[in-house]
């Protein structure tokens, strides 16, 4: 008897309801029609072609998934066949015998689901398999995840996915399902017509994740800020954004050496070390992964708890895909950004290079070098992309509002509760008296002709020797080394205050500074200017939990909804015998169950299997295999 994609629903993954538009989408493939789908990051995208994999038992159809990461395949076969359904992958990773062993299935219609890398497509044995399948009328559809990597518009465009276009019309009338989190709608004009997509049915679903919390701290002590924020989650993973390769590394022995079980996650290390990091964290052997850009997209671990920026993102798509990353089980999650206005100057300075070499040592590197009108225009879409970024970081309105608007989404006026400045949880910046320091800077501008950025401007105010200042004379300034008493960081906050209060005007091309009349006004009518005292960076890890503690006892997304309380030691249990499973399995711990249905087995404390299966994630397959151990796990803390 066939089953209904809703009786797979709950037969086999053990949902009660469709998320947004899934129900749509999956009828739609399954009526082989092409679809476009956008949905945020947790909105449950790879339920949207496992669940036709499933549908005619009787007959099947094989589903091909082209996924952009090795990790995310692996996980999301070992997710599948803890329900009983075979899938295979087809990737480097493999031995000839396994490679062979997995076609050779797919081949005799053993398989559900085949999940393949981009890169592999253009092979001999890939096309000669699909070729087959095709003749055989094996494919029932062909699902593109991270469809914006096929788009150069897009802020992880990938070559290979070009590929895609040419394959997909080798597939004879086979759906195409595209997928991704963070396409805007020229992104999406680039998927449509890469992929030959026929009159595809349009999905948008809204961009918002409510159950993350959207917080911007301005950045001191970098790493006693990413500590405390750590150890408000003990046991519960994060990750922490890095701008570079160093600052992963470093970020990772930092956390580790104040008692935060850490690791780093980058291009540059060898693949082994890459998979042994990522495996530890998706095993919870490990709390944070310290990355760049390298980790993360595709990463199927649902109960990261928070995800940090330790310096700001190049993009509003970058810090949109990244902060999704966290709380993709639907429970409460963190995202928070530290704000340094060193990190504008650091970016920019790599995007004047002009080089894709030049970001090498930040992100993967694995863009082949395009033309150079090519390059140049991804230079311009890169600088308003930052300045995108930089309006909401240090905006005083709604995070939530500002992002979504970004995608053309937008959010009901009022508090969206969610994020530090609707529910006031910002940090007092309260403008105090900075006229002296503010008349040195705007000084120093003047005498040197109005023709630098604030890096140099800082230079001359910190007294520096370097060769371009001794070489334009401005040693000689009266303005020179009058900063001291302030740190680089500081100066260059005040310089970016200074622009936003109308005393300074910049150049969008160059960053060079020059005086306003108000800034002239100030100088004659010897006008107080009110700012932002800068910090220096010398908040303590202690002082800092101390304030969040603080701040935390009534948010509803600090680590007390995650689940400690009364039922803690049945918590505990649960997660031991959790971890246990996993590593029976050889299973990251999610695949056994997800920790909304562990918060679900505290709160409901089952005691039969008609029980478990009222638990959300807990199907017949999973009662079946695990049902007898959790109920004995709720009856022990029952007893004691």
């Amino acid at each position: 008897m066939q089953r209904s994609p809703r009786q797979i629903l709950k037969a086999v993954f053990g949902f009660d309801e469709f998320r947004p538009l899934q129900e749509e989408i999956i009828a739609a493939v399954l009526a082989r029609r092409d679809v476009l789908a956008v949905m945020p990051t947790g909105g449950g995208k790879s339920l949207c072609y496992q669940v036709p994999a499933l549908v005619d038992d009787a007959g099947g159809g094989l589903v091909l998934v082209v996924s952009p990461l090795i990790a995310l395949m692996r996980d999301q076969v070992a997710y599948m066949r803890e329900f009983g359904v075979e899938a295979r992958v087809l990737n480097s990773t493999l031995t000839p015998d396994e490679w062979r062993a997995n076609a050779e299935a797919a081949r005799r219609g053993e398989l559900r689901l085949l999940y393949l890398a981009p890169e592999t497509l253009t092979s001999a044995r890939v096309r000669d398999l699909l070729d087959t399948l095709v003749t055989e009328s094996r494919l029932r559809l062909f699902a593109v995840d991270e469809a914006h990597c096929i788009s150069e518009w897009g802020h992880d465009f990938r070559p290979d996915y070009r590929a895609l276009g040419a394959l997909r019309q080798s597939l004879r009338g086979v759906p195409c399902l595209a997928l991704t989190a963070t396409a805007t709608e020229r992104v999406r004009e680039d998927i449509r017509q890469e992929l030959r997509l026929e009159s595809p049915l349009e999905l948008v679903a809204g961009f918002d994740r409510p159950n993350i919390l959207l917080e911007v701290r301005r950045r001191a002590k970098v790493v006693d800020q990413l500590a405390a924020l750590a150890k408000e989650y003990p046991g519960r993973s994060g990750i922490v954004y890095c701008f570079s390769r160093a600052r992963a590394e470093e970020v990772a022995r930092a956390l580790s050496a104040m008692g935060v079980k850490a690791l780093p996650y980058h291009a540059g290390l060898g693949p082994d070390t890459r998979s042994r990091n990522q495996d530890l964290f998706i095993d919870d052997e490990v709390q944070v992964i310290a990355a760049t850009t390298a980790f993360g997209m595709g990463i199927d671990k649902p109960d990261v708890r928070f995800v940090a920026h330790a310096d700001l993102p190049k993009s509003l798509e970058q810090y949109y895909q990244e902060v999704g990353r966290a709380g993709r089980d639907g429970l409460p999650a963190r995202a928070v950004l530290f704000f340094g206005f060193g990190d504008v100057m650091k970016i920019r300075a790599l995007l004047a290079l002009g080089d894709r070499g030049a970001w090498e040592e930040y992100g993967e590197g694995d863009e082949d070098p395009d033309a150079e009108a090519a390059r140049a225009a991804r230079t311009a879409n890169a600088e308003a992309s930052l300045r995108s970024m930089l309006r909401y970081a240090e905006g005083s309105a709604c995070r939530r509002a500002t992002l979504l608007a970004h995608f053309g989404d937008s959010y009901p006026s009022g508090s969206c509760a969610s994020c530090d400045i609707c529910l006031g949880l910002g940090e007092k910046l309260e403008e105090v008296d900075l006229t002296l320091q503010a008349h040195k800077f705007l000084s120093c501008v003047k005498r040197t002709e109005e023709r630098f950025g604030a890096g140099y401007v800082v230079d001359v105010l910190l007294g520096s020797k370097n060769e371009r200042v001794l070489g334009l004379g401005h040693s000689k300034l009266s303005t020179w080394g009058i900063g001291k008493e302030w740190t680089r960081s500081q100066w260059l906050d005040l310089s970016r205050q200074l622009i936003k209060k109308g005393y300074l005007g910049k150049d969008e091309e160059y960053g060079v500074l020059s005086l306003t009349s108000k800034a002239y006004e100030a100088f004659r009518d010897k006008n107080a200017i009110l700012a932002v005292l800068p910090p220096r960076g010398k908040k303590t890890a202690a002082e800092a939990q101390q304030v969040r503690a603080q701040k935390g006892e009534a948010l509803p997304f600090g680590p007390a909804a995650a689940g400690s309380g009364s039922g803690e030691k049945l918590e505990q249990a649960l997660r031991a015998l959790r971890k246990r499973l996993a590593e029976e399995g050889r299973v990251p711990p999610y695949v056994i169950f997800s920790d909304r249905t562990l918060g679900e087995l505290v709160a409901l404390r089952p005691a039969s299997g008609d029980a478990l299966l009222e638990v959300f994630g807990l199907g017949p397959i999973k009662v079946e295999r695990y049902g007898a151990s959790i109920l004995a796990a709720v009856a022990s803390a029952r007893a004691g």
